[in-house]
């Protein structure tokens, strides 16, 4: 997450710099291989907690549901917006997951065809980039609430912490050899 806040911190920086007032690009061709880059490094940002997002999304909706059902927690300490905020990302992750799923469904048909060139791959990669950048930012800008309801959580009393645990240890057993 923190290395997504800074690529989208210097992507706002870089935008600013090159834009006019009304956020038209000074040279277009530059500013279009920048948002490639951009989306590229977003992606890969990514990619070191995608295999686990469901796992993390699940974690802190448990820990979630526990602080509002046992109410171990004092309630200014729950935020209305996080409920909200992990459906956020549940729905960007499965957008993630379908473009990424599409990518290699296509890259696995192409297999019987005669090689696409470099050009051609690297255009495909960076369509799926740019196709999911916006659900990746959500995860830049939203992602931070796994974090906050895990340190509300970790106030709880030892009993909520094991229970809240329990769901990312059976989606991990499940995700054991599944990468994609």
């Amino acid at each position: 997450m923190v290395e997504s806040e800074a690529i989208l911190a210097a992507w706002d920086a870089y935008s600013d710099k090159h834009t006019d007032a009304a956020g038209w690009p000074y040279d277009e061709v530059s500013y279009g291989w920048r948002m490639v880059q951009r989306d590229s490094e977003t992606w890969r940002a990514f990619q070191s907690i995608r295999h686990s997002a469901h796992e993390l999304l699940a974690t802190a909706a448990v820990q979630l549901q526990l602080q509002l059902q046992l109410q171990h927690i004092n309630a200014g300490d729950v935020e209305p917006r996080w409920a909200w905020q992990l459906g956020e990302l549940t729905r960007a992750l499965e957008q993630v997951e379908a473009l990424q799923s599409g990518h290699v469904e296509v890259r696995e048909a192409r297999r019987s065809l005669p090689p696409v060139s470099q050009e051609e791959f690297v255009d495909s990669v960076a369509k799926r980039n740019e196709e999911a950048w916006g659900y990746l930012d959500t995860w830049a800008t939203q992602g931070r609430v796994l974090l906050d309801i895990h340190a509300v959580a970790l106030t709880a009393p030892p009993r909520i912490l094991s229970v809240a645990s329990a769901p990312a240890a059976a989606a991990a057993r499940r995700q054991v050899g599944r990468r994609g």
